[in-house]
C-alpha cells in the first residue's frame, strides 16, 4: 500500500496507489486512481514518480515534518 504522485493535464498532480510490485526495469507502474480508474503508467527507471505523505500529515503547519517533501506534497498540504 503505497502512493505516489502521478503528472495530470488538468490537475497538475493526482493521487494514485500502486497495486503491483515495481521491480527494477519494469517499463509501467501499476497504478489505481482514487477515481478507481487503473492504469499502467509509463515510467523511466530513473526517475519514478514521487511518493504521497501519509494521510496523517495532510494539513501539517511545518512542512519539514512532512516525510516527503518536494512540488505535489506541498501544493496538497
Amino acid at each position: 500500500y503505497n502512493r505516489v504522485w502521478i503528472p495530470d493535464d488538468e490537475e497538475v498532480w493526482q493521487s494514485a496507489e500502486i497495486t503491483k510490485n515495481y521491480r527494477a526495469g519494469d517499463r509501467f507502474l501499476h497504478v489505481q486512481l482514487e477515481d478507481g480508474t487503473e492504469l499502467n503508467y509509463p515510467v523511466d527507471p530513473a526517475a519514478l514518480p514521487p511518493l504521497r505523505n501519509p494521510d496523517i500529515l495532510v494539513g501539517e503547519n511545518d512542512l519539514t515534518a512532512l516525510s516527503y517533501l518536494h512540488e505535489p506534497a506541498v501544493l496538497h498540504n
